[in-house]
């Protein structure tokens, strides 16, 4: 359905427009990756390299939920697409949670006093482990996500002299927003809220006193192993909502593949930009590396330069800002007396 007037002159579509849209949607992408760093950071003082692993199997339990509750006579048939696939959504969240609370459980609750380059060794094979698996499971051929959004868009500047908003059109229009871009945005916006919210909870309280302290966190009465967990069941349903972002158009139009948990990586930038512990950082970082990347795929099209250098353009930027601030832009300074 056409919302508006049709376009009556063909429009050139905006290089600029494109750019914004196309770093909207990686910052989106890399925020809600780095959170999930953060938040298993700012617990543990680990940094998580099995978060890209997590990703897939995230998307990979979006898809596979989707495709069973889409089946011919299941008790929702009949029921709106949106409705089944925002079920299969919770549902493949809350599984993500579970597999990170279990893996936190049997693997990195042992760990607790070694030291951080063993444990962060053992998320390493935790990593190879779980991306192995999905893998087998995801198979040669992508996984379609069973998303309602497709390829429709909205589009802007459809009529020349205007800026008319037009819905699910062919016409020409200067920038084209995919609807699976403004969905990650909305929901950003929401899991940046509920995370701000988490951390004035008791709960969240007490993350920030086991980071800060473990031992002065013990001595308060606070179950440091229930923290933990707690953690890696956050950072595994950030990482879920990150494979989704990757899966969908315009990122991966077919759908999860063996290669989600390798793009997944492609935040650790903005992590180390934003600072590992600054959870407003992950969000400030992830957008400016996605920008940064997007204006680079861009404009940066020079032959000498390679057809890739976009995916480059981020490491450039964290080295950049390293050199100046080595601890990222709102990352906590350490001090240590010597």
């Amino acid at each position: 359905m056409i919302v508006g007037i049709l376009a009556q002159e063909a429009v050139a579509p905006s290089e600029l427009g494109r750019m914004v849209v196309n770093g909207l949607s990686l910052g989106a992408i890399y925020a809600v990756l780095a959170l999930g760093f953060v938040i298993v950071f700012k617990a543990t003082q680990v940094l998580n390299f099995a978060h890209g692993a997590m990703a897939a199997l995230g998307a990979f339990f979006i898809a596979s939920f989707a495709t069973i509750i889409n089946i011919p006579g299941r008790w929702m048939e009949g029921s709106p697409l949106w409705l089944r696939w925002a079920l299969s959504l919770i549902l493949a969240v809350v599984l993500a949670a579970i597999v990170g609370m279990a893996l936190e459980r049997l693997f990195l609750r042992p760990m607790v006093g070694e030291a951080l380059f063993a444990v962060a060794i053992v998320t390493l094979g935790i990593d190879i482990m779980a991306r192995s698996v999905t893998n087998d499971f995801i198979g040669l051929v992508p996984r379609p996500m069973g998303d309602p959004f497709g390829l429709s868009s909205v589009g802007l500047g459809c009529e020349a002299g205007g800026l008319m908003l037009q819905i699910d059109t062919l016409e020409p229009c200067a920038v084209r927003i995919p609807h699976a871009t403004i969905f990650q945005l909305a929901l950003t916006a929401i899991v940046v809220a509920a995370v701000a919210v988490f951390f004035r909870s008791r709960t969240g309280v007490a993350m920030r006193a086991t980071a800060w302290d473990q031992e002065a966190a013990r001595a308060q009465g606070i179950s440091v192993g229930r923290i933990f967990g707690s953690a890696w069941a956050i950072g595994a349903v950030m990482a879920a909502l990150g494979g989704l972002f990757i899966s969908l158009f315009p990122r991966r139009p077919s759908g999860v593949d063996q290669f989600t948990a390798f793009f997944a990586f492609r935040a650790f930038p903005a992590v180390i930009l934003g600072g590992l512990d600054s959870v407003i950082g992950a969000i400030v970082g992830g957008f400016a590396i996605g920008f940064a990347e997007s204006a680079a795929s861009s404009y940066l099209t020079f032959d000498w330069l390679g057809a890739g250098f976009g995916g480059v353009v981020p490491y450039v930027v964290m080295l950049i800002v390293l050199l100046v601030r080595p601890y990222g832009l709102f990352g906590t300074e350490e001090i240590r007396r010597v």
